[in-house]
């Protein structure tokens, strides 16, 4: 994508139906999401657009592009009668750019992934982690209740991404009706989220649902987050970029799965009569230590000769085992995960290798200083 393309990703001359209600006078749905350059909104964009849908992403301004989970699937707007995907800059710190684009888009479903999703991170920046999770879900919510009594346009289905963390210290298995004890900023802001929604479900009508999803990984994963952070030193080690990798906990055990099956969920919730809220599991829980075992032993490496424990990341608040109960989702939806524990991480390695030799040949050219990481 080219930087030409900067004030089209704003959305600026743009033709959208003028229809106030329904569908009417167009021939596929509309959704839009926030968060379309994260992990889940790039899954969910690939998902809906097979599905025929056309996806509207809200992204926030920055200096560099951050869409690289999405490049693949971008088309110029200039193209038109192949852009079904386009960006258009708002935050859900900024409650006016939200309705304006729900009014400008008219979407028959709206997604909500935007977060700062970083357990850890929430710690250091309690403040900001809750005006986007917490109150950006609001604010949200309430552009899309004013949308709605504007135009008429009743239809409107809503989804809010929930959390495991939200559970925190609660025992294991967690279903959508274990009491939450949130054990960090950023699951706390996700209670007061998932809250928000259930109340405006109530108090509104609205058709909004909450997908509680336990934690779900791919080779799209951010790279602070701890499986991506192993399968990213699993393949620099294994190519000879790397020696060490630094980790807390590795006793805390989680619920891991496919981002790519996840989002196929998020999508059913909202394809039922009654809106809902949904735990979205494997009901399978593996320590980080597992992880390191299947990783590492992947490759043919033993991770206990490369792996150090420092204590800067370990939680002010642990969360030790979170695994979930999905059975109401597996019912009522008809879904089920299709990856395994061990196929997901040897899919995050296979592609973190590849990776891994391609900077190896930039370190060799010169371009790159191996010597960055321990």
């Amino acid at each position: 994508m080219s930087a030409d393309s900067d004030a089209l990703r704003s959305g600026s001359g743009t033709d959208f139906p003028a229809a106030a209600n329904g569908t009417s006078g167009r021939s596929h749905r509309v959704a839009l999401i926030t968060g379309i350059t994260g992990q889940d909104g790039s899954y969910l964009t690939e998902f809906l657009l097979g599905k025929g849908y056309e996806v509207h992403g809200l992204i926030r301004r920055s200096s560099n592009f951050n869409t690289q989970r999405i490049n693949h699937i971008y088309i110029d707007p200039h193209n038109t009668h192949k852009a079904r995907m386009k960006l258009h800059y708002a935050d859900l710190t900024d409650a006016s750019s939200l309705r304006r684009w729900l009014d400008v888009i008219q979407p028959d479903e709206v997604y909500n992934l935007a977060a700062q999703s970083h357990v850890a991170v929430s710690f250091e920046i309690p403040d900001y982690s809750a005006d986007v999770v917490a109150t950006g879900a609001l604010r949200l919510l309430e552009a899309v209740r004013s949308h709605i009594s504007a135009t008429g346009r009743s239809h409107i289905r809503y989804y809010q991404a929930g959390s495991s963390e939200m559970f925190g210290s609660t025992p294991p298995p967690q279903s959508e009706t274990t009491p939450f004890h949130p054990r960090s900023p950023y699951a706390a802001s996700k209670c007061a989220a998932h809250w928000y929604t259930v109340n405006y479900r109530e108090a509104y009508g609205l058709f909004a649902c909450n997908g509680i999803l336990f934690n779900h990984e791919s080779p799209r994963r951010g790279e602070n987050f701890v499986t991506r952070k192993i399968t990213r030193a699993v393949g620099r080690i294994k190519i000879g970029l790397q020696s060490k990798l630094f980790l807390g906990n590795l006793q805390a055990s989680r619920d891991w799965g496919f981002a790519g099956d996840y989002v196929e969920a998020m999508w059913m919730m909202l394809q039922q009569e009654k809106p809902d809220d949904y735990v979205v599991a494997t009901e399978e829980s593996h320590t980080v230590e597992e992880f390191l075992e299947v990783a590492f032993g992947y490759v043919g490496l033993n991770w206990q000769d490369h792996v150090v424990i420092d204590k800067r990341y370990f939680r002010p608040a642990e969360v030790d085992n979170l695994k979930g109960d999905s059975s109401k989702a597996r019912k009522v939806l008809g879904w089920k995960p299709k990856v395994g524990f061990e196929q997901l991480v040897k899919m995050m390695v296979d592609e973190d290798v590849e990776i891994a030799k391609r900077e190896k040949v930039l370190v060799d050219a010169g371009y790159m200083d191996a010597q960055q990481q321990p």
